[in-house]
């Protein structure tokens, strides 16, 4: 029986380049040949440069890339079977759609017929094979990133390298975008996409990479890396709101915020301080006191009744701000309103301790 893994399509090691003020620092990670792997992080993080690495736009200074099991490192940008997108589009003002889609087959496709064939058959999957004559200034935004799209496309590219492609679209746009995105890779394209935008990254990705300051800080799966950050940075950009600074008890199990709030903890650390995260979504709110077995249980104020994507948000006073999400229907049900005496309940499972 053979256990070997399968070659990644992509592999970084040790990744390093230095700027005046700015460096990235032994950047790791590989990728399978069909992921959408997000690399999320602030503006400033390095993400684009990583981006440009990768591309043969910029070398590094030392580190090795490879693709296929090749080394691509110093391969020059033509020959590395790589599709760039451009958060401005690029797009040559002076051709029409056609002929900015043509334009990365001059020399490698040199029979009429086929390049028509294979530009229709491209701009068919992307939606725009009635914008073929068009120039780039009768386009709206979302046709330009469409047409971009193509262009990377057109070549069959091992990997698509998308630089925010949705950070300059309105919400509708975003969706119908998102929707491509999503068939596109499903179609088995890989693709490495950056955004600053961590709800953008869990509705695409299937891994996510958190970089900041020249560094990957955590990558995994949505889940891995939403529900369990390992950094107080990674929690706080990830959209975490329950967390806090806690100081621990001699009881190896338990925590105490701002040295007067108890929390029970899963399990024993150790006589560690650090933080915890109790994501919004595992806090039950009732309106009147209720049996449970929930071991963490507050009377608290409700702040905040706050409508948002996911449910809506109560914000509640125990000591302390904390977060829950419930429905509309339990809102209605309870009756809440601003004001309002309540009751906070999560267990201790649902607490996660982060060293630090």
């Amino acid at each position: 029986m053979n256990n070997l893994s399968p070659t990644p399509l992509l592999r970084l090691d040790k990744i390093s380049r230095k700027f005046s003020t700015f460096g990235l620092k032994d950047i790791c990670f590989s990728i399978n040949r069909s992921d959408y792997f997000m690399l999320l992080g602030v503006s400033g993080a390095g993400k684009s440069v990583l981006l440009e690495i990768i591309a043969g736009l910029v070398t590094p200074d030392s580190g090795t890339i490879q693709l296929g099991g090749n080394d691509i490192t110093h391969t020059k940008i033509q020959h590395r079977k790589i599709g760039l997108v451009f958060q401005d589009h690029a797009i040559f003002p002076h051709m029409t759609v056609y002929e900015n889609i043509a334009y990365p087959l001059h020399g490698l496709v040199k029979n009429a017929k086929e390049k028509k064939e294979i530009i229709s058959d491209i701009a068919s999957k992307l939606g725009i094979t009635g914008l073929l004559d068009r120039k780039p200034s009768r386009l709206s935004g979302g046709e330009l990133q469409r047409v971009s799209l193509a262009r990377a496309l057109v070549q069959k590219p091992e990997i698509l390298l998308l630089d925010e492609p949705l950070a300059s679209l309105d919400s509708l746009l975003k969706s119908e975008l998102r929707s491509l995105l999503r068939q596109l890779n499903r179609w088995g394209q890989t693709i490495i996409h950056v955004t600053h935008d961590y709800e953008e990254a869990i509705s695409l990705g299937n891994i996510i990479a958190v970089m900041h300051k020249g560094e990957i800080l955590q990558s995994g799966t949505p889940s891995e890396v939403f529900s369990h950050p390992k950094s107080q940075f990674v929690a706080h950009f990830t959209g975490a709101r329950n967390f806090y600074r806690v100081k621990r008890s001699d009881e190896g199990n338990e925590a105490l915020i701002n040295e007067t709030i108890l929390i029970k903890l899963p399990a024993s650390e150790g006589n560690r301080d650090g933080f915890i995260l109790v994501r919004s979504e595992d806090i039950f709110l009732s309106k009147d006191p209720v049996e449970t077995s929930a071991v963490n249980n507050f009377k608290g104020v409700i702040l905040e009744i706050v409508p948002t994507r996911s449910g809506i948000e109560i914000v509640a006073d125990i000591g302390i701000p904390i977060y829950s999400v419930i429905t509309q229907e339990s809102l209605q049900n309870m009756g809440l309103k601003e004001g309002q005496s309540c009751f906070i309940h999560f267990k201790a499972s649902a607490v996660r301790f982060i060293p630090g």
